[in-house]
């Protein structure tokens, strides 16, 4: 939805629905975001965040299946400004962990599948709106072995800003890929994110490699660089991380790094870690996905787990330590702030907020609390789209 002023436009990440091939996809496009729409009361065209994996994106670019999309937004005043293309397959009731972000920027069928994405997004965008795809940060940071590895990751993203510089110049689409921090990543921090860019997106040798790929001048290669190469920021990452909200947005504009999309969630916080932390959190350590955690000790030092089990291991035979809190990559209402024992960090979300208030951070806000399916029964009270309208509602409700 369109929200005031130059607050940008809302939407949520249908991620949080099962389904991995186009039929089911339709099928809640007919179905649960309808629902959201209705219980929302938007007053206007609602939006769509779409989350499509390879499989259910070969269908939907058919060309009748394309038409047919149209038609559905149309009939039922929806839009489409992002795609969500980090997880490329199953997503929904099987382990996924950490290979979410396989096949990853080092393979072809990463860039094969993110210029797929970016040419349908271009067949929906309505005119004179820019589009965005997210993306995986790079790798697993366990998977990136050396630098070379790096540099295949950078240059795959180069020939992918090559593409959309073709979409433009043939459809007059502006996209944008926005690349998603996330712990225990390549890119896992909004500091490391911005070092990736001066170092491989953003330099001479990454324009001249541009212009060579699109016949553009040096000066309009930079340009393009900085329209179609931007950043994810995810709230719930940053807040994983102990970023402070307004630093880390300071840092972005001060290296120039255009915030393509800025997802609105909340992560899990244990304030307090004691023994029976691993009982306490035992419930949301599901067999679906990695739920990385940071750690930050008494003394301010940051320990970084790539899992919840991982993190239990090393609090069995940790020392005491009265200050110690911990930060988990798990997405949770963005409603809730206190969870029983736990708190979120929705803190962290309001402030961002209020951030973009004042000067506004990106032009798409997608709420994306795709953990919905493991969350324990207890904060599950209500039905899926009531919640997510609900979120919806608190967002929109931040600025009022």
């Amino acid at each position: 939805m369109k929200l005031p002023g130059a607050l940008g436009h809302l939407t949520y990440c249908t991620n949080v629905h099962p389904g991995e091939t186009w039929p089911a996809v339709d099928a809640v496009l007919r179905s649960d975001v309808l629902a959201v729409r209705d219980a929302m009361d938007a007053g206007g065209p609602f939006a769509i965040g779409l989350r499509l994996s390879a499989r259910a994106l070969a269908d939907a670019a058919r060309p009748e299946a394309l038409a047919a999309m149209k038609a559905h937004l149309a009939a039922e005043r929806l839009y489409v400004f992002t795609l969500n293309a980090f997880p490329y397959g199953p997503f929904h009731g099987t382990p996924v962990k950490a290979d979410v972000y396989l096949p990853d920027w080092r393979a072809e069928e990463r860039l094969a599948y993110t210029n797929a994405a970016a040419d349908y997004l271009a067949a929906l965008l309505p005119p004179g709106m820019e589009g965005s795809v997210s993306t995986a940060p790079g790798a697993f940071r366990a998977n990136v072995g050396s630098s070379q590895t790096l540099e295949a990751i950078a240059d795959a993203m180069l020939r992918h800003a090559a593409h959309l510089v073709a979409i433009e110049r043939r459809t007059g689409a502006v996209i944008a890929l926005a690349i998603e921090p996330e712990p225990a990543c390549l890119l896992e921090t909004t500091a490391e994110a911005v070092a990736f860019f001066e170092a491989h997106l953003f330099s001479p040798a990454a324009v001249a490699r541009l212009a060579a790929l699109t016949g553009l001048s040096p000066g309009d290669a930079e340009a393009a660089l900085r329209r179609h190469l931007g950043l994810c920021f995810d709230l719930c990452h940053a807040a994983v991380e102990f970023e402070d909200a307004g630093e880390a947005v300071a840092l972005l504009r001060s290296a120039g790094v255009k915030v393509a999309k800025m997802q609105v969630s909340s992560g899990l916080r244990l304030p307090e870690v004691g023994r029976d932390a691993a009982t306490l959190l035992g419930p949301f350590d599901d067999e679906v996905y990695l739920h990385q955690v940071v750690e930050r000790t008494g003394d301010g030092l940051l320990n970084r787990y790539d899992d919840l089990r991982d993190a239990f291991a090393a609090l069995a035979t940790a020392g005491p330590d009265a200050g110690r809190e911990w930060r988990v990559h798990y997405h949770v209402p963005l409603f809730l702030e206190a969870l029983g024992a736990f708190a979120s960090t929705q803190p962290f979300v309001r402030e961002a907020l209020e951030l973009h208030r004042r000067q506004p951070i990106s032009q798409h806000l997608e709420v994306e609390t795709y953990t919905w399916g493991v969350l324990p029964d207890a904060w599950r009270a209500a039905s899926l789209p009531e919640a997510i309208a609900r979120e919806l509602t608190w967002v929109r409700d931040q600025w009022h």
